[in-house]
């Protein structure tokens, strides 16, 4: 996405506020300031190989996102607002969806998104409680949470190396008469095999949810993920590819499922005027709605048991900044990738090199590599050493989520082995690409990883 000057220069202005030339002025003023103020508080320093840091994620900004912040703080309204408005609605044109829904964060999002399809708004496709949702067992706690949250029974399956997505095979022998949905991450950026995925969903009426919270920009066959299945989510947090702080979205071409989200998200009411507006439907004052007094106040209609999860109009506006980016993120992001495999290809007899989904572009969110069976290394060693080195590095988030603590009590099924998610658990870990890590950053990370290796066969 190229930077908009025009609508980045009038969401910094508020021309209801700034009734006055001199207060027109004064915001410019303080504006000008803050971008002064960026210059000399926030201005890179030269990288010091062993010294500085190299993390995994983090968040990339200029002025103009510290100015965004700034301008809607003096406007002080707080809630969601203009700057969330236009933050909608250049994200859905980014996308190519019909209706985005901002939330407070990734893990808000996807509970939205399955909270929004046990609505009996959706009569018989509804998710009643006990239906089985297919998902994988190696990802990360809030794409499984809203499931068991949910009363729903999620079923895990295995996935692929070297994509890190679910394994086609398990994930078609995983459906029963109890299945109604798959819920599936793009794993660290990479798509999930869309056409495969899609055709087991059809083949079986299931519902399809994509996780997006680590796939922002990531392409599948020359269209953007999150357009695939009925419901997607994003995430927004500072490690993400771009970030609000904390913040998240769920976006859908259903209009009947935006508003079934937008319910859920606005304390489970059933109007759906945006804050600080009344009526917008002509008839606040003359519906029946169930045994309520007829025209009972529809901004005090409930049809959902639902949450306030909005986020803020200082959130978005953030947002709304790291958008005007975003092309050069995804950009960064995948030079950074393959930068980093070029470098590593040499010791692949020791490491299972990350591979794309065939047919798709990742913007990728981190590196993975896995320490191949039959070696003497061992992942805690070199994480230790890449630490010493200042470098850091994850595990693939939950690694084999049924061993995780949370699970002990909980109704689940597995389908089949989880063998690959078991090595993950065990010997999986990634380092950063995020466009925060200049090329300095990038060989030095390369260069330790390999050291590391080459220095075990001495």
């Amino acid at each position: 996405m190229k930077r908009n000057d025009l609508k980045i220069t009038e969401a910094l202005k508020n021309p209801i506020l700034d009734k006055s030339p001199e207060a027109e002025k004064l915001r410019s003023r303080v504006l000008n300031l803050v971008e002064e103020y960026f210059r000399l508080a926030h201005a890179p320093t030269p990288f010091v190989p062993g010294k500085d840091p190299i993390p995994v994620s983090g968040r990339v900004y200029d002025q103009l996102d510290m100015q965004m912040l700034v301008s809607s703080s003096l406007d002080f309204w707080l809630t969601s607002g203009r700057f969330n408005e236009l933050f909608e609605a250049e994200f859905s044109k980014f996308l190519g969806v019909k209706h985005v829904v901002t939330t407070n964060s990734g893990s808000s999002a996807n509970l939205l998104a399955i909270s929004a399809l046990t609505s009996p708004q959706l009569e018989e496709k509804r998710l009643k409680p006990g239906d089985e949702v297919v998902t994988v067992a190696a990802g990360f706690p809030t794409t499984m949470a809203p499931i068991i949250q949910n009363s729903l029974f999620p079923v895990f399956v295995d996935v692929s190396l070297p994509t890190y997505n679910a394994n086609i095979e398990a994930l078609e022998k995983a459906i029963t008469y109890r299945s109604k949905a798959i819920f599936l991450a793009h794993t660290l950026g990479n798509p999930f095999d869309v056409d495969e995925v899609r055709r087991i969903a059809k083949k079986n009426d299931l519902w399809l949810i994509e996780d997006c919270c680590d796939a922002l920009g990531s392409e599948y066959r020359g269209a953007k993920v999150g357009t695939f299945g009925q419901i997607a989510t994003f995430s927004f947090y500072p490690a993400h590819h771009i970030t609000m702080g904390e913040g998240g979205a769920v976006v859908t071409n259903d209009e009947e499922l935006a508003q079934i989200v937008r319910s859920f998200r606005d304390w489970g009411r059933d109007c759906y005027c945006d804050p600080g507006k009344d009526n917008t439907c002509g008839k606040r004052f003359a519906t029946q709605h169930g045994d309520l007094p007829f025209g009972y106040d529809h901004k005090y209609v409930y049809s959902h048991i639902g949450y306030n999860l909005k986020i803020t109009d200082m959130q978005a506006a953030v947002g709304l900044a790291q958008l005007q980016h975003l092309s050069d993120f995804i950009k960064a992001r995948r030079e950074r990738f393959e930068t980093m495999k070029d470098r590593l290809r040499p010791i692949e007899e020791f490491l299972i090199l990350p591979e794309a989904t065939r047919g798709s572009d990742p913007c990728w969110f981190g590196f993975p590599m896995t320490i191949r069976d039959g070696r003497k290394h061992d992942r805690l060693d070199l994480l230790r050493y890449l630490e010493q080195r200042r470098i850091g590095a994850r595990l693939l988030f939950g690694g084999n989520l049924i061993h995780q603590p949370c699970m002990a009590g909980q109704k689940f099924r597995v389908s089949g082995s989880l063998e690959n998610t078991d090595r993950i658990m065990n010997n999986t870990f990634w380092t950063g690409v995020y466009p925060g890590l200049s090329s300095e950053m990038i060989d030095y990370l390369a260069e330790s990883v390999t050291r590391f290796f080459n220095d075990s066969l001495r």
